[in-house]
């Protein structure tokens, strides 16, 4: 269902903005934190039935996003009730919600400006927050490559994907996309306790992001050049290292990224003390520094601002021609 142009295009709209203009709060009421809790909660209980660990997963993963939908489309319901502003303002908050750009831009910053300050534990420090390898003894260039690969990444999850749901559904799609994008960080993972518990988890985030991993392969060299840098080799490696990464949506991004820039990501990396080799995305034509980040970053913003426009302009022309 495409979110009617009077209500769900204003409320993405806005709710665009909130985010760009205040980031996403740090507080334990926060959807997002509730929808951890419940994942927590609601896995404890799940592991006490006598059925297969991947059975007990699909139902996880079943009552956590139907759960998230609902309450989502409850709101808005209720809020309609009230008045069209009422249920504009309800749908704006609950899509602010699910977006995550000016935040991955504040915690991205914090670690570039820690490396121009060559301070390498405060920018050790700052990267451990928003990564899952081992930091501690990375070196300025590691810590770069890290941090643009994670902002790539985040620019599919935490801004492509829950617009492109707000787009398709409003705000209970986009909240239930986040719930999604939750559970996969809280039991998507391939070791002995969760390889079958989150197998279901895993492969929904994977089917979630399959379509905005893709949009980011053009969005991202589009943006590029508007900020001065090379659309056809961002581009050119998309298409040639997109597919390069264990997953089947993060290297698409990084591929993006890597070409606009011009520089090299992936290559080992250390998990709790494991080393795991990733394949090379992109060619070295250039040193990742602390101004790779900002350069990311700035694609990055490009790229929202570009989905939001051609959404809005696409949603436009389908309601008018099948009018």
């Amino acid at each position: 269902m495409i979110c009617s142009v009077n209500s769900g295009l204003t409320e993405l709209a806005f709710a665009f903005a909130l985010d760009m203009a205040i980031g996403d709060p740090q507080w334990s009421y926060h959807p997002v934190r509730c929808i951890g809790r419940s994942i927590a909660c609601t896995e404890r209980l799940l592991r006490k039935l006598p059925v297969p660990e991947r059975i007990s997963g699909i139902l996880l993963t079943v009552i956590i996003t139907s759960t998230t939908f609902f309450a989502a489309y409850t709101i808005v319901s209720l809020s309609m009730r009230w008045s069209n502003l009422c249920e504009i303002i309800a749908g704006t908050i609950i899509i602010y919600f699910a977006i995550s750009l000016k935040s991955l831009a504040d915690e991205s910053k914090k670690v570039m400006m820690a490396l121009k300050e060559n301070d390498l534990k405060k920018a050790r420090t700052a990267l451990s927050m928003i990564v899952g390898r081992d930091t501690a003894n990375l070196n300025p260039e590691q810590i770069a490559r890290a941090c643009v690969e994670t902002i790539s990444e985040g620019s599919v999850d935490g801004v492509l994907s829950p617009i492109f749901y707000a787009f398709l559904g409003g705000p209970g799609a986009a909240m239930a996309y986040k719930a999604v994008n939750t559970l996969d960080s809280m039991v998507g993972y391939k070791n002995e306790k969760y390889l079958r518990f989150g197998w279901a988890s895993a492969r929904l985030d994977d089917l979630a992001n399959y379509i905005p991993a893709r949009i980011s392969a053009f969005l991202i060299p589009a943006a590029a050049f508007f900020c001065g840098y090379s659309l056809r080799r961002s581009l050119k490696i998309a298409l040639r290292d997109g597919r390069k990464h264990e997953s089947p949506n993060s290297g698409i991004p990084e591929a993006a990224m890597a070409g606009a820039l011009g520089v090299q990501l992936g290559g080992a990396s250390t998990y709790q003390d494991e080393v795991v080799a990733k394949p090379f995305i992109g060619d070295s034509h250039c040193q990742l520094t602390p101004e790779s980040i900002d350069a990311a970053m700035k694609i990055t913003y490009i790229a929202s601002l570009l989905f939001i426009v051609c959404g809005i302009g696409t949603t436009i022309c389908l309601k008018y021609c099948l009018s």
